[in-house]
């Protein structure tokens, strides 16, 4: 028999004592030394991320005008009439585009997502860039004309969209109304340069 036990009391086991600094984790020194260097890190990630997201929104909002550019193509030959892509600039901030049906200047945006259109013209999309990324679009032609029959393009254009940081993105239709996507910055996400 144990003689701990001959009493008929059982001895508990010692505990261990740690020191108060292991037992509790980490000081405020500590804490405020791994937050510090996380500061850090972040403020060099920052800049990248940031910039990461603005090229990321100007190849989106390149993506899209592309996507617009063949439907209004494809909308012409289906509904065997002339569709118009029309650029224009509602007010000294910003720019947008229509698709829409009727003679050139038919239908105007006038901001916060309204158009108007004359007798016998009809919208089929409207797209402002510029309100919701901050993004430009610019073109020497205000108007395209798809035509019915074979899907061609008058004029051949070149669409420029341009972020705040001045990077830009072209949109060169040509006479068949395919889009060729090229940048006039130093070539990046493997673009080809204009």
């Amino acid at each position: 028999m144990n003689p701990s036990t001959r009493h008929g009391l059982a001895q508990r086991p010692a505990r261990s004592r740690l020191p108060a600094r292991m037992a509790g984790g980490c000081s405020l020194v500590e804490s405020l030394c791994s937050l510090a260097i996380v500061l850090v890190l972040l403020s060099g990630v920052l800049p990248m991320l940031q910039d990461l997201m603005a090229r990321q929104a100007l190849l989106a909002q390149a993506a899209e005008l592309e996507t617009d550019l063949a439907l209004a193509r494809a909308q012409a030959q289906l509904q065997g009439q002339t569709i118009r892509f029309a650029v224009l600039q509602p007010d000294a901030g910003g720019s947008c585009y229509i698709i829409h049906s009727g003679p050139a200047g038919g239908c105007q945006c006038t901001g916060g997502g309204r158009t108007s259109c004359e007798a016998g013209a009809q919208v089929l999309r409207l797209v402002e860039p510029s309100r919701r990324t901050g993004i430009k679009l610019a073109a020497i032609n205000r108007s395209l004309a798809f035509d019915a029959g074979m899907g061609t393009v008058t004029p051949t254009a070149t669409l420029r969209l341009t972020d705040r940081d001045g990077r830009a993105v072209h949109q060169v239709i040509n006479l068949m109304g395919r889009v060729r996507t090229c940048t006039p910055n130093p070539v990046w996400g493997g673009m080809r340069h204009c």
